[in-house]
C-alpha cells in the first residue's frame, strides 16, 4: 500500500502541531487556550501560566519531539545500513555506552549537566569502539558491524548491571527511570534540533542511494553508488543522532524500531518520503507518550519508554494486519 507524499506529510505536520498544543495544555496546572496563545505570542506577558508554559512545558515538549524525531531517523538509517528489519538505533551499543557514562555520573552524585555530558561521552566511545573493531585492519561489512555492535552492547549491559548492583538505594530510582527514558530534566533542545536539521539535509539527497542500498550492496554498486562512503555516512549520522537523543532523554526504546516499519506499511519504502515522515511521526509519538506520562497518573510521572510501547504496539499490529489482508 502506498500513500501520496504531500497528503501524508501535511497530515503528519498537522498531527505534530496538535500534539504540541495538547502537550502545552495538559498538566497539573490548568491553563486555558487563550493563555497558551498569549504566552507564545506576547513576550511581555507575565503570570503563572506564562512561566509554566515557557519555562517548563515548552522546553520539555520540544525536547520530546526532537528526541523522537532523531530516534526515528536513526532507526530508518540503521535498517538500511544493516539490511535488517529488527535493527534499531541502539543495536550497535550506542545506548549501552551512554548508559554506562550516565549511570557512573549518577553514582558519583554528579549534576544534570555532568550526567548528560558523561552520557554523550560514553556514546561516542561506543561508536568509536564498534567502528574500530568492526573495521580492523581492512574494510568492514554490515554483518561484521552488526556482530561487533551486539557484542559491545552485551559488554555494556554487564557493566550496567554491575553499576546498578553497587548503587545505593536512593540512587536506584533515578537510574532506572533514566534507563527507561526520562524527560523530567530536559534542557533546551537547540543542539538536537541543529543536528536533526543537518542530518535531514544530508540524507535527503542520498535517498536514491539508500533505496538502492536497501536492495543489496552489489546491486547498488552495479548501478553506480559508492557503497563504502555511503555506509560510512549512514553509520556516523545514525550514531550521532542516537548519542544526542540518549543524552537528552535517556534510553527510550521502540520508536527507532517501529516508526520506519509503520511508515513502510503506510507509504512504501521510498526514502525520499520515508525519512521526513519518520522525523514527523517519531517526534509526534514521543511527544504524545510524554504528555500521557506526565498526566495519566499525575502527580506520579511514568517512564516515557513504557508509554511509547503502549501507544505504538497496537497501532503497528493493526497496520500489519490491515496490510496483510
Amino acid at each position: 500500500m502506498t500513500t501520496r507524499p504531500t497528503p501524508l506529510l501535511l497530515g503528519l505536520t498537522l498531527l505534530a502541531v496538535v500534539s504540541m498544543l495538547l502537550a502545552l495544555h495538559s498538566g497539573s496546572v490548568a491553563i486555558e487556550w487563550g493563555q497558551i496563545w498569549s504566552a507564545l505570542t506576547n513576550s511581555s506577558s507575565t503570570g503563572t501560566a506564562h512561566e509554566v508554559i515557557l519555562q517548563l512545558r515548552l522546553p520539555r515538549a520540544a525536547t520530546a519531539f526532537v528526541t523522537g524525531a532523531m530516534l526515528a531517523l536513526a532507526g530508518a538509517l540503521m535498517q538500511v545500513l544493516l539490511r535488517n528489519p529488527l535493527a534499531d538505533p541502539y543495536i550497535l551499543g550506542v545506548s549501552g555506552g551512554a548508559a554506562v557514562g550516565a549511570l557512573t555520573a549518577m553514582l558519583l552524585g554528579a549534576g544534570t549537566v555532568w550526567v548528560s555530558s558523561s552520557s554523550f561521552a560514553g556514546a561516542i566511545l561506543s561508536i568509536a569502539l564498534v567502528f574500530g573493531l568492526a573495521r580492523g585492519s581492512g574494510s568492514w561489512t554490515s554483518h561484521r558491524l552488526l556482530l561487533t555492535g551486539v557484542v559491545i552492547a552485551s559488554g555494556w549491559g554487564a557493566i550496567i548491571s554491575f553499576l546498578l548492583a553497587i548503587s545505593p538505594d536512593q540512587n536506584l530510582r533515578g537510574m532506572l527511570f533514566w534507563l527507561m527514558g526520562d524527560l523530567s530534566y530536559s534542557q533546551s533542545p537547540v543542539t538536537g534540533s541543529i543536528l536533526l536539521f543537518i542530518s535531514l539535509l544530508v540524507c535527503l539527497p542520498l535517498a536514491k542511494g539508500l533505496n538502492l542500498l536497501a536492495r543489496g550492496e552489489l546491486q547498488a554498486a552495479a548501478l553506480g553508488i559508492s557503497v563504502k562512503p555511503l555506509r560510512l555516512v549512514i553509520y556516523l549520522l545514525a550514531s550521532l543522532l542516537t548519542a544526542t537523543a540518549v543524552m537528552q532523554a535517556g534510553s527510550i526504546g521502540f520508536i527507532g524500531l517501529i516508526v520506519p516499519h509503520m511508515l513502510r506499511l503506510i507509504s512504501g519504502s521510498d526514502h525520499r518520503l520515508l525519512l521526513p515522515a519518520s522525523v514527523l511521526l517519531g517526534g509526534c509519538l514521543l511527544l504524545m507518550a510524554d504528555t500521557l506520562a506526565r498526566t495519566l497518573l499525575a502527580p506520579i510521572q511514568l517512564p516515557v519508554g513504557v508509554l511509547t510501547a503502549i501507544l505504538g504496539v497496537p497501532v503497528f499490529l493493526y497496520l500489519l494486519r490491515k496490510n496483510a489482508s
